[in-house]
């Protein structure tokens, strides 16, 4: 946006830029809090994990359905209020010494919801807020946001369990989260005509099948789902890869992945020099055409082993699907009417979520059976195959953003 943002934008981005944070903190803190406080081992971290991600596949459809029938601020205050209270009761446990696995799994399944019910209606809030030329901006904005939270939340969760214990990093958690919710509150929303209403499973239903019918959110829908397949792959393998085939070290394995957040960084930043130079769909093109060069980066340390190749590949992993992202929520939110968007953004959530535990655990087979390096070489087939979904659709004509739905 070469102008100011419109002042509903801006409490908005505040809003999310202090939710993305008190996420990255808490899912940071917990595993911590786990072992350092409870003992907990890998059976009951991995425990954590899974019940961090159900949210995601059993709830991001009836969360999008909301967003489609209430105000989206008001579901965005509600959902994140939701992870305020039950942050603010982790550390109200930790500070009682009564914390255990089952009150963890609990209350870190609420905070999940929270994320599911804010995801969901951001971008559909998005368009209300911002003249439809300046999207792309605006959605750059917020993943940047949400990039400078997944790279420095991690380490400032460490750094403060390490300082004071866990129950400071809960602490700031739960500041930052009722901090995003009174910046919503100051948030106007416009109002919007709603749809009507139908049986829920009949909307969601016309929401999967407005996204399967689209000509252009078919194939991303797709193409997301393959590359989130194939990069669970490729994680699931990288870290013994990593130590026992390179010979890294955990500092150097550490610094490899840190890549990752510093390439999501400068992707954020480059996005609107992309979406000015290429026509639309070249510039949605972008993304999968460098998770291509991530991956053949990955896969030619089986030939010159090394970390400067390894971060190479986590670096253009991190910076080329993020313009990916910012574009395509773009392209979703100029061709989906508003009393749908909801919908639709739950719909690539909930199979972007399911793809993940698939590429895990094809990966982890992969792995078992034919070793770490299998695993690379799936996962760049992987890459290869979202990248021709993409490029073979109709979205590779696209000079502009198609004339907005009614």
């Amino acid at each position: 946006m070469t102008a100011a943002p419109p002042r509903p934008f801006l409490y908005l981005a505040w809003s999310n830029l202090a939710a993305q944070s008190a996420e990255q903190l808490s899912l940071a803190a917990v595993p911590l809090a786990a072992v350092l406080v409870l003992g907990a081992g890998p059976g009951e971290i991995g425990f954590l994990a899974a019940i961090q991600t159900l949210p995601f596949l059993l709830l991001s459809m009836p969360l999008g359905l909301l967003a489609d029938r209430m105000s989206r601020r008001r579901l965005m205050a509600c959902s994140e209020g939701l992870r305020a209270a039950s942050l603010l009761v982790l550390l109200g446990m930790v500070l009682a010494s009564k914390l255990g696995i089952g009150w963890l799994a609990v209350l870190g399944f609420l905070g999940a919801v929270g994320t599911v019910g804010f995801s969901v209606a951001t971008p559909a809030l998005v368009p209300a807020l911002v003249p439809r030329d300046a999207l792309a901006a605006a959605n750059g904005r917020l993943e940047l946001a949400r990039s400078a939270a997944f790279t420095a939340g991690p380490a400032l969760a460490g750094a403060l369990v390490a300082w004071a214990g866990a129950s400071m990093a809960f602490a700031l958690a739960g500041v930052l989260s009722i901090s995003a919710v009174g910046l919503l509150q100051r948030l106007t929303e416009a109002p919007r005509a709603f749809a009507a209403q139908h049986h829920p499973l009949l909307d969601v239903r016309d929401g999967a099948r407005f996204v399967w019918q689209h000509e252009l959110l078919r194939p991303m829908l797709m193409t997301g789902a393959v590359f989130n397949i194939s990069w669970f792959v490729l994680q699931a393998g990288y870290v013994p890869y990593a130590v026992q085939v390179l010979g890294l070290g955990a500092q150097a394995v550490g610094f490899t992945l840190a890549m990752y957040g510093a390439g999501m960084v400068a992707g954020a930043l480059l996005t609107s020099r992309v979406v000015a130079y290429l026509p639309f769909g070249r510039a949605i093109q972008v993304g999968p055409a460098v998770a291509v060069f991530a991956a053949a980066a990955m896969a030619a340390t089986l030939i010159v082993p090394g970390a400067s190749l390894a971060a190479l590949s986590f670096f253009l992993f991190g910076a080329g699907p993020m313009v990916w992202t910012i574009t395509s929520t773009t392209l979703r939110q100029s061709v989906t009417a508003s009393t749908m968007l909801g919908r639709v953004s739950a719909v690539f959530l909930t199979i972007n979520a399911g793809a993940r535990p698939i590429g895990a655990a094809l990966g982890g087979a992969v792995g078992a059976a034919w070793g770490e390096s299998a695993c690379l070489l799936l996962a760049l087939a992987g890459f290869l195959l979202q990248a021709g979904i993409i490029f073979a659709s109709r979205v590779a004509g696209l000079h502009r953003l198609p004339v907005a739905a009614a």
